[in-house]
């Protein structure tokens, strides 16, 4: 997917966090399952709140800083009564889980259709790659494309995001008519839902990565991926870490790189449950009487972890009124 379509689709993955500036050179999270966020969880070691509240708030956690922590509260309380479906005045680890897998799947569901329909207007079954590919890039000629040397800066290539798009419009397509239904549609958006579109992610990591095109990534290119430093500077204390772990977890075969599998193993961790470790998460920051269940007060009384120190704009979760 195309650094544009990134921008227009996904919060790519989700949403594009503004609410709390991340620091310089933190290390990038390559973990695709993690939806709805696509703030990193830990940055250089310390916990980044950014990313429990999207994991929380979905879409609308973009708005942090249009409400007084006092607005924030109270809104807060409400979504939390929509949480607690047993209505007994806890909000349980499986009731929280529930609850992001609810707000991560509302996103894709509703950003699915504000695509299709932005992009088939006529709400045809479906969406030939030729209507798709003029609308997005406009007279570009596609055997000039397939003919066109790779560029130089090919991540960041106007060609290279055509070839990307190509690439998973086609995987996308399980019958191969060169066109796509809604369904097919939703997995070309969100590959990393998709179990037969996972390949398709991780090559597009790769080539994100494999800077020399030598189809594997080495230990320079894994941490130039999330740090550059300047000459001079002290190495910070993560980046030891990230080469620890590159060498002892991530180089599983210890020959200095990551193929395909190892990429894949990093990227896509098998039997992570995203949601349930947001929930333990939380559960664990605002339990304080360690009962492994949060009353209102005490989600309250942590509000900030939930919905940011100057809180968000809960608009969309409150207005609706769909069961999850």
């Amino acid at each position: 997917m195309h650094k544009l379509m990134l921008l227009q689709i996904l919060i790519g993955f989700s949403v594009l966090a503004t609410a709390i500036p991340k620091p310089e050179n933190e290390p990038k999270s390559r973990v695709i399952n993690k939806e709805p966020s696509e703030e990193d969880h830990f940055v250089n070691s310390q916990h980044n709140p950014a990313y429990d509240h999207e994991a929380f708030l979905g879409e609308e956690a973009k708005t942090f800083d249009q409400l007084t922590p006092e607005e924030s509260t109270r809104r807060l309380g409400i979504i939390v009564d929509k949480i607690d479906k047993d209505k007994d005045s806890y909000v349980t680890g499986e009731e929280l889980k529930d609850w992001i897998l609810h707000t991560q799947r509302r996103y894709i569901r509703d950003n699915v259709n504000r695509q299709w329909k932005s992009h088939n207007p006529e709400e045809k079954e479906k969406l030939p790659w030729t209507e798709y590919m003029a609308m997005v890039y406009g007279d570009m000629d596609e055997h000039e494309v397939e003919n066109h040397e790779k560029s130089k800066d090919n991540s960041f290539s106007y060609i290279a995001m055509f070839k990307k798009d190509r690439r998973r419009w086609t995987a996308a397509d399980v019958d191969a008519d060169d066109a796509l239904t809604k369904k097919e549609f939703a997995s070309f958006l969100h590959a990393e839902e998709a179990a037969h579109m996972k390949d398709v992610v991780v090559l597009e990591t790769m080539e994100d990565i494999d800077k020399d095109g030598d189809g594997k990534i080495s230990l320079s290119e894994y941490i130039g991926d999330m740090y550059e430093g300047t000459e001079g500077e002290e190495e910070p204390e993560w980046v030891k870490n990230e080469k620890e772990q590159f060498s002892m977890y991530r180089d599983k075969n210890s020959d200095g790189f990551l193929d395909f599998e190892e990429v894949k193993t990093w990227i896509i961790p098998a039997d992570f449950d995203h949601a349930e470790a947001e929930s333990r998460h939380l559960i664990f920051e605002a339990d304080t009487d360690a009962d492994q269940k949060l009353t209102k007060e005490e989600i309250l009384e942590k509000y900030d972890i939930f919905v940011g120190s100057q809180a968000t704009d809960f608009g969309e979760a409150l207005a609706r009124h769909d069961e999850f």
